[in-house]
């Protein structure tokens, strides 16, 4: 059965899928799935042996493949974190795995034997969900998965924007609170330092006097009625709002999409975020917010749509190999 390899790289785990070629599919139809597998990336070996992993997890689904799908995989795609130079195919540079400049395109495809594509992995999960997911069929949505950190993706017209440096979408860092908390970006007040799922647990945390609590406890005391969790959550609603906006004026989507773990919350977060989006909202035509669709598979969609892309034709949804920009 003709199939592609996708592969979702993250800090702690690989999430990997062999899917099937939908290029005679309609579009916006996801992929089959036909395997997966997931396994640890081990960052604490250190940079040299998470490339060494990926290489070999990806060999390992090849093999598999073509041992029990009837043949080779006809191409592959992969999703990473960081800064990723995706039509160079280079990993330029990762806090969480350590690397720097890592021509990882070129050596999946000189392992694999099969053409690779590189996204990072943000915007191939907005790929996924703006192709298959709560975007699909809007012609320019903003994905935005509030977790550890907080990103986006700029989806117009089936694909995603990289921009002219591979920074499009970093919404976390847009300041929301001037002269306010210190941020590892080198900016002080950024959007992530109040409204990410860490920032939530932080405060959550602080507030409570005890370890070990994150950001869906804070929302389960929230939906408890405490006074204290929902003043937390309050606060960085209005700082997502506050961003979100922003990113609003300046993009004008026509859907925007919540990911991540503090989406989980439900209309916990929904609920007052519509609000106060709409509160802040003067000649801005509202976009529709939804809450994101695929979950933590959109990643490994997302890279198996990038491998589909590079079977062409050019078409809808299709590009050139060389002008892949996840």
């Amino acid at each position: 059965m003709r199939h592609v390899i996708a592969l979702d790289v993250g800090g702690t785990w690989m999430k990997a899928a062999l899917l099937g070629d939908d290029s005679a599919s309609a579009p916006g139809t996801a992929p089959v799935l036909l395997h997966r597998e997931r396994r640890a990336t081990g960052r604490e070996r250190g940079p040299e042996a998470v490339v060494a992993e990926i290489l070999d997890f990806a060999a390992g689904l090849a093999a598999y493949g073509a041992a029990h799908l009837g043949g080779p995989a006809l191409a592959a795609g992969v999703a990473v974190p960081g800064i990723v130079d995706e039509r160079g195919g280079r990993a330029v540079y990762s806090a969480n795995l350590g690397w720097r400049d890592v021509p990882l395109r070129d050596l999946l495809a000189e392992r694999l034997g099969v053409p690779v594509a590189l996204g990072h992995d943000v915007r191939t999960g907005g790929l996924a969900e703006g192709r298959i997911g709560a975007g699909k069929g809007a012609g320019r949505f903003l994905f935005v998965p509030l977790g550890t950190g907080i990103a986006g993706a700029i989806g117009i017209g089936g694909g995603v924007e990289a921009g002219a440096h591979g920074f499009a979408g970093e919404i976390g860092h847009i300041v929301v609170r001037p002269g306010g908390a210190d941020c590892p970006c080198g900016q002080r007040g950024c959007l992530e330092r109040y409204a990410s799922a860490a920032a939530v647990g932080e405060a959550w945390a602080r507030a409570c006097g005890k370890d070990g609590v994150d950001a869906a406890d804070c929302a389960k005391a929230v939906a408890n009625g405490d006074r204290t969790a929902g003043r937390i959550w309050q606060d960085a609603v209005d700082a997502l709002a506050d961003g979100l906006v922003t990113a609003l004026t300046l993009l004008d989507p026509g859907t925007l999409i919540i990911g991540g773990g503090l989406a989980e919350a439900g209309e916990t977060l929904f609920r007052p975020l519509r609000e106060a989006v709409g509160r802040r909202i003067t000649f801005q035509t509202p976009p529709v917010l939804v809450p994101a669709a695929l979950g933590d598979t959109a990643g490994c969609l997302g890279a198996g749509l990038l491998a589909h892309d590079l079977l062409g034709p050019a078409g809808p949804g299709r590009t050139d190999p060389s002008e892949v920009t996840a």
